[in-house]
């Protein structure tokens, strides 16, 4: 685990361009990139936000739908 960036709810959703909140609400639903529990503190990994994305990549909108 060496040189890893961790990034608060509010840097993971600056770099997502997304609003903090929804990270927040995918963090209890589910869907959303994986995150660390630190103590009371929640994290994100860079690595995982980008494994995330890269999970999302789609060639038209059909694909991921359920069937």
């Amino acid at each position: 685990m060496a040189n890893q960036s961790f990034l608060t709810t509010e840097q993971a959703a600056e770099y997502l361009q997304l609003q903090r909140n929804t990270l927040e609400a995918w963090r209890c639903r589910g869907g959303g990139p994986r995150f660390v529990k630190l103590g009371r503190s929640v994290r994100y990994r860079q690595v995982d936000l980008d494994n995330w994305i890269e999970s999302r990549l789609r060639e038209n909108t059909i694909q991921g739908a359920a069937a």
